[in-house]
C-alpha cells in the first residue's frame, strides 16, 4: 500500500497564502477565537490521526471488508478502534453548536480534516462523514426537541447518521419513491419500505444510527411535491436522548461492491418503523429539507475526488522516484545504476504533472467552497451570506462532478505509473481506482450535476450565476495585468470570454429545443471545471510570483508552483478546445436514432 503522508505544506499554502483563511475567520460571526495557532494545531492533529490511525486499517478494510449477519454488520479489523479514537479526540464535534456539545468552529475545519482521513482511508471516513449531513439537517430544520434529543449524541459521535433516499426502482428520480408513512395516534409515523445503497446503514461502531428517511405520507401528492423527511433511529429514543427499544429498522443485506469494501453499503428495510417528521410537523416539504443533507454530501463527494487524487499522486510519485527502467533519452541520469528512475522519462513526467496540477487545484476549489459554506452560515451581513450562497450554488455541481471525474483520472494514472505492479493488489493502486469509481455516481451522477449546472444554475438564473463568477475572474485579471502574469492571464481571459459566448449559444438553442441543454451539459460542466481551475492556477501563480519577488519562503517550492501552472495552461487547459466544439454540436446527433436502432 502507498504510505499516506498528509500534504501539510500544500494544505498550509492553500489555507494561508491562497485563501487567507485567518482573515476569513476573523470576518465571521463567532469565529474570532480561531487563531492561526489553534488552526495549525487542529490540522497537525488531523494529520497525525490520518497517518497513524486511519491509514493502517485501510488494507484490511479492502481485503476483509464488512460481514453481514441477522444481528447486524461487523466492520473490518481496526475500524471500530479507529472510530473510538476519533470520538475520544473530539473530532466529530468540531463544527457543532456549543449548545449541544459542539466546539463551535466553522464547518470548513471539518472539510480540511476529511481530506486527510479520506486520503488515508476513504471507506472508514464515510462513517463519521455522513453524520455531518444528519447534524446539518437536524440543526437547520429540526424542532427544538429534536435538536435536544439527537444533536448531542451525533456531535459526540456516540451515534452516527445516514441518508436514506434510493429505492430499488428509482435512483435519482425521487418523485417515484414508494416508501410510505402512516400517521400514528401519538403524532409519530409508521415508516414502511426498502432503501438501497445506504452507506454506513448498519455497523458496530456506534450505539445508535440515525436515519434521515424520505417517504410519502398517505394521501400526499404524487411526485416530488409529496415527499416528507423523517428521523428514524435504529433504536428508539426518548426526549432526553436515552435509548429505548429497537425500532423496526433492519439491514437486509450488504452490497458486494467494486470498491469501498470497508464501508457497509446496505439494503435497509423499514417495517412500520417509528419516525418523526423533521421540524414542526409540516408534511410534503422533505425535498427542500433533504437538500441540506445532499449539499453537504456533494461537497463531501468532491473531497473524495481530491482525496483519491492525492493518494494516487503520492503512490505514483514515490514509485517513479525509485523504479529503475531504461535510460534517459538525453543520457544516463543514474550512471552508477543499471537504469534510470522512471521519473526522468517525459511521459512519466506528463502523468505526474497531470496528477499534480489537477489535485492541487482541486484542493483550492474544495477549500474555497468550504469557506463559502462558512459565510452562508456565519457571515455578518445578509448581503455577505446571500453572495456566498449564490457563488456556492454555482460552484457545487462543478466541484462535485469535475473533481470526482479528474480524481478518477488521477487514480487511473496512478495504476499506469506503476505499470503491471499497479494492476496487482499488493501495491494498493488498484484499490484507489475501485474506491474512487463510486464518487462519480452517488449524490447525483456527473450527468445530473451537469444538468443542474446548465439548467438550474446557469440558464435558470438567466446567466447571472455564471456572470457573477466571470466577473470575479475579470476583476482578478484586471488587478494583476503584468508582463509576468501574461502567460496565465491571456488564456484565462480568453476562456472567460468564450465561456459566456458558448452559454448564450446553448441557451438560444435550448429555447427552441430543451434537448440541446441536455446534449451539451456534461461537456459544458467539464469545460467549466477546466475554466475554474485556470482561474485557480492563475491565482496560485500570482502568489508564487509575489513570494519569489519578495524573497520570502521556500523559493524552490514557489518555482515548482509556477512550473506546474505552466503545465496546466500548456497541456491541460487546451482540453477545452474540443469541449467547446462538442458541446454545441447539437442534440440531433444524439437523438436522431430510433430506439429500435440501438441493438446488439
Amino acid at each position: 500500500m502507498p504510505d499516506y503522508k498528509a500534504p501539510l505544506k500544500e494544505i498550509n499554502f492553500v489555507l494561508n497564502e491562497v485563501l487567507d483563511v485567518n482573515a476569513h475567520y476573523e470576518s465571521l460571526e463567532g469565529a474570532e477565537d480561531l487563531t492561526p495557532d489553534l488552526l495549525s494545531a487542529i490540522i497537525e492533529g488531523g494529520a497525525q490521526f490520518a497517518e497513524g490511525v486511519a491509514a493502517p486499517c485501510n488494507r484490511d478494510g479492502d481485503e476483509i471488508g464488512c460481514t453481514w449477519s441477522p444481528e447486524g454488520v461487523t466492520t473490518p479489523p481496526g475500524y471500530k478502534e479507529a472510530y473510538q479514537q476519533f470520538v475520544e479526540g473530539g473530532w466529530p464535534s468540531l463544527s457543532g453548536d456549543p449548545e449541544f456539545g459542539g466546539q463551535g468552529l466553522p464547518s470548513s475545519i471539518a472539510v480540511f480534516i476529511n481530506e486527510m482521513t479520506g486520503s488515508a482511508n476513504w471507506a472508514w471516513s464515510m462513517y463519521p462523514g455522513l453524520s455531518h449531513g444528519a447534524v446539518a439537517t437536524v440543526d437547520e430544520h429540526g424542532s427544538p426537541a429534536q435538536k435536544a434529543a439527537y444533536l448531542p449524541k451525533l456531535l459526540e459521535g456516540t451515534w452516527t447518521g445516514t441518508m436514506c433516499l434510493t429505492e430499488p426502482h428509482c435512483g435519482s428520480d425521487l418523485g417515484m419513491l414508494r416508501t410510505k408513512a402512516v400517521k400514528n395516534a401519538d403524532g409519530t409515523y409508521a415508516i414502511t419500505g426498502t432503501k438501497i445503497f445506504i452507506s454506513s446503514g448498519e455497523h458496530d461502531m456506534a450505539e445508535n444510527i440515525v436515519h434521515m428517511v424520505i417517504a410519502r405520507v398517505e394521501g400526499a401528492p404524487e411526485g416530488t411535491k409529496g415527499i416528507s423527511l423523517f428521523i428514524v433511529p435504529k433504536v428508539n429514543v426518548d426526549a432526553e436522548g436515552n435509548l429505548l427499544d429497537r425500532n423496526g429498522v433492519s439491514c437486509g443485506s450488504i452490497e458486494h461492491k467494486m470498491g469501498i469494501h470497508g464501508n457497509s453499503t446496505c439494503v435497509m428495510n423499514f417495517d412500520s418503523a417509528k419516525g418523526v417528521l423533521v421540524g414542526e410537523g409540516a408534511e410534503n416539504i422533505g425535498l427542500r429539507q433533504m437538500f441540506t443533507f445532499m449539499n453537504a454530501a456533494r461537497l463531501g463527494t468532491a473531497t473524495q475526488g481530491l482525496s483519491h487524487g492525492e493518494a494516487a499522486f503520492q503512490g505514483g510519485l514515490a514509485y517513479a522516484k525509485e523504479r529503475l527502467q531504461m535510460r534517459s533519452l538525453t543520457g544516463p541520469k543514474n550512471p552508477d545504476g543499471p537504469a534510470d528512475p522512471i521519473i526522468v522519462h517525459p511521459d512519466v513526467r506528463r502523468m505526474l504533472l497531470t496528477q499534480k496540477s489537477l489535485v492541487e487545484a482541486s484542493r483550492v476549489l474544495v477549500y474555497w467552497c468550504a469557506t463559502l459554506v462558512d459565510k452562508t452560515e456565519l457571515g455578518k451581513t445578509e448581503e455577505e451570506r446571500k453572495e456566498a450562497d449564490g457563488m456556492l450554488a454555482f460552484l457545487t455541481p462543478i466541484a462535485k462532478a469535475f473533481i470526482t471525474e479528474t480524481g478518477f483520472e488521477n487514480a487511473n494514472i496512478g495504476v499506469q505509473l506503476l505499470g503491471g505492479h499497479g494492476f496487482i493488489r499488493e501495491h494498493g493502486m488498484e484499490q484507489i481506482v475501485r474506491d474512487a469509481r463510486i464518487s462519480m455516481l452517488y449524490e447525483g451522477t456527473t450527468g445530473i450535476q451537469a444538468l443542474d449546472l446548465i439548467g438550474r444554475k446557469v440558464l435558470g438564473t438567466g446567466g447571472t450565476a455564471l456572470m457573477n463568477f466571470t466577473k470575479v475572474v475579470h476583476e482578478f485579471a484586471k488587478a494583476n495585468d503584468t508582463e509576468a502574469m501574461a502567460p496565465y492571464l491571456t488564456p484565462l481571459k480568453a476562456i472567460n470570454k468564450q465561456w459566456g459566448e458558448l452559454t448564450m449559444q446553448i441557451g438560444a438553442a435550448a429555447g427552441e429545443n430543451p434537448d440541446e441543454a441536455g446534449s451539451a451539459s456534461v461537456d459544458y460542466l467539464m469545460y467549466s471545471g477546466y475554466a475554474v481551475f485556470a482561474y485557480i492556477w492563475a491565482k496560485m501563480a500570482k502568489v508564487a510570483q509575489d513570494k519569489l519577488e519578495a524573497g520570502e519562503g521556500d523559493a524552490a517550492y514557489y518555482e515548482a508552483k509556477l512550473k506546474t501552472a505552466n503545465f496546466y495552461f500548456s497541456r491541460i487547459l487546451p482540453r477545452t478546445e474540443s469541449l467547446a466544439t462538442t458541446m454545441v454540436s447539437g442534440a440531433d446527433v444524439l437523438m436522431a436514432m430510433d430506439e429500435e436502432e440501438f441493438y446488439f
